[in-house]
């Protein structure tokens, strides 16, 4: 009886011990599954003295080996990691998976097929391109600028807020007719712009003419073509800066010419729809307006021409208009019109030399206008410093002294004792700008550095 007693009371502990083994280890699985979001307690074994458990598997082993880590990493959760925070950087991990390997005798060629192994090149930093010379930048514009082209916009236009309704048939016909030979027939130093969006306007630069007051100076016109073209001619404007540069260029702009008909004329001075186009206009004015004695285009004056007084008064006048160019260049240097910057920015790049020059020569006495010589050093220069050659002035054919001649100074005919301190103003502001867009100043800015140096005691 007490021995069955026992075994009953031995098989019953047997069975409760099996059970709570497996509910211990079935808690244990449900710790695992939950350790990917929370931690769990260190796996062991718990059981009675009387179970007899045999040597784990090594699957086991590998279990409470993943237990385990799973328990660090659970244990990381609980600081308030969170991976979505973390920035992975390949290429420092890498490198320090590399400093690692430094030291081992790899087989060659093994680095190239394992990244981080791989030397990470230093990031170069970004290099800013280099810049470029204004000098050159203003000439290769100059090159390039053609002399008829035609634009999308004329904001500055002095007719631009005109009022333009939709053209006939026939008087766009006769404007594009007007286009294609002034694209064809414009003479040298001269330079168009037509608008493609308003076709009734228009923009011409001249270059002064050699000889003239007005040599190598830019002149800007704004042209209107109203509705009644070519019945009628075309309205002109002058860029005129506030200054009365000649009798038939007014300082509000207006343009004297017969051809316009704010002029009185006969015959073929006058507008003829037949006959007469935009680019006669445009070369009236360079031949007719800027010549070499403006002092004429005053009405009545020509009954002066070969007298004294009238040759006095044509060099007085002569004088007062350079002064008046050279204030004009400035205008155009520092406020350039719209779509000629780089006509003017390489024009005065080309010319800024020859005008220089002529300011001195003419601070010397000499006439307006009148050929200014050059030594061959200087014209050797002028090649050298990249200037398009032809350039036209009032001394591209000057002839040169001869060697041992010293040029004798005229005597001061001038009866304005003005001029020459205001030219010298206008030189310097002149020379400043000519050097910033790239011109030959060289020999100028020598002279005026040994000017300002002090007297050796």
């Amino acid at each position: 009886m007490d021995t069955e007693y026992r075994a009953l009371q031995q098989g019953s502990s047997s069975s409760w011990c099996t059970a709570d083994a497996s509910s211990w280890g079935a808690a244990q699985q449900q710790k695992r599954q939950r350790c990917q979001g929370s931690s769990s307690d260190q796996v062991g074994s718990s059981s009675s003295s009387s179970l007899k458990i045999s040597e784990p598997e090594p699957q086991q082993i590998q279990e409470e080996e993943e237990d385990y880590y799973m328990e660090e990493d659970c244990d990381d959760d609980d600081d308030g990691y969170d991976e979505d925070d973390y920035d992975f950087d390949e290429d420092d991990f890498n490198q320090h998976l590399a400093d690692k390997f430094d030291d081992l005798d790899l087989p060659p060629g093994v680095e190239a097929t394992v990244p981080w192994l791989q030397k990470i090149a230093p990031k170069e930093e970004a290099k800013e391109p280099p810049k470029s010379n204004t000098a050159d930048e203003n000439a290769n514009k100059f090159m390039q600028f053609k002399q008829f082209d035609t634009v999308q916009n004329f904001s500055d236009h002095h007719y631009a807020k005109n009022s333009h309704g939709e053209p006939n048939r026939a008087w766009s016909k006769r404007v594009q007719h007007d286009w294609k030979l002034l694209e064809k027939d414009l003479p040298a130093y001269i330079y168009v712009r037509v608008a493609e969006d308003r076709m009734d306007l228009l923009r011409a630069a001249i270059i002064g003419p050699k000889g003239t007051p007005y040599h190598d100076g830019l002149f800007f016109f704004d042209v209107h073509i109203p509705p009644t073209y070519p019945s009628g001619p075309p309205v002109v404007y002058y860029h005129s800066g506030g200054l009365r540069i000649n009798p038939n260029l007014y300082d509000n702009g207006k343009v004297c010419l017969s051809l316009l008909g704010t002029w009185s004329g006969r015959g073929c001075e006058k507008w003829n729809p037949a006959q007469s186009t935009m680019l006669q206009v445009l070369v009236s004015i360079q031949a007719l307006i800027l010549n070499d004695k403006p002092y004429y285009n005053e009405p009545g004056y020509e009954s002066y021409a070969n007298t004294p007084h009238g040759e006095r008064s044509a060099l007085d006048y002569n004088d007062k208009t350079f002064l008046y160019s050279c204030r004009t260049m400035l205008y155009s240097l520092r406020r350039p019109p719209e779509h000629f910057a780089d006509l003017v920015a390489g024009h005065f790049r080309v010319h800024g030399h020859i005008i220089l020059a002529a300011c001195k020569h003419y601070m010397a006495g000499n006439d307006i206008g009148s050929v200014v010589p050059e030594d061959e050093d200087e014209e050797e220069s002028e090649y050298k410093s990249g200037d398009v050659a032809g350039a036209s002035s009032s001394s591209s054919s000057a002839p040169k002294p001869k060697p041992g001649v010293i040029k004798a100074i005229p005597p001061n005919r001038r009866s304005s004792c003005s001029f020459n301190p205001s030219l010298k103003v206008l030189y310097e502001d002149l020379l400043m700008e000519f050097n910033v867009k790239g011109a030959d100043t060289r020999k100028f800015i020598v002279e005026k550095l040994k000017k300002n140096q002090p007297a050796a005691t």
